[in-house]
């Protein structure tokens, strides 16, 4: 199970965004509630950003490990090269 972002139930808090003012006007006669929408496009955001930072960390790790493969082999090149020697066990 996913653990959540951040914690749905937290207090709200008074910040201050500057917007396009006609937008802002036609939105809120439009019955579009503007905390709602900035706080789900933040959400969206920051999750966006915790998956770009995710990516790269892979994509280094899959780097290092590639290096390591190349430099010493892979696990599957080990093992195999493991069974094929014959040491006269059973």
């Amino acid at each position: 199970m996913r653990r959540a972002l951040f914690e749905s139930a937290a207090p709200k808090q008074t910040v201050s965004l500057t917007l396009n003012s006609d937008l802002y006007a036609k939105a809120k006669r439009a019955g579009i509630n503007a905390s709602r929408v900035a706080e789900d496009a933040l959400a969206q955001a920051y999750a966006d950003s915790i998956a770009r930072s995710l990516r790269a960390e892979l994509a280094q790790d899959l780097e290092s490990a590639d290096a390591y493969a190349d430099e010493h082999g892979s696990f599957a090149e080990l093992v195999r090269r493991h069974y094929e020697t014959d040491d006269g066990a059973v």
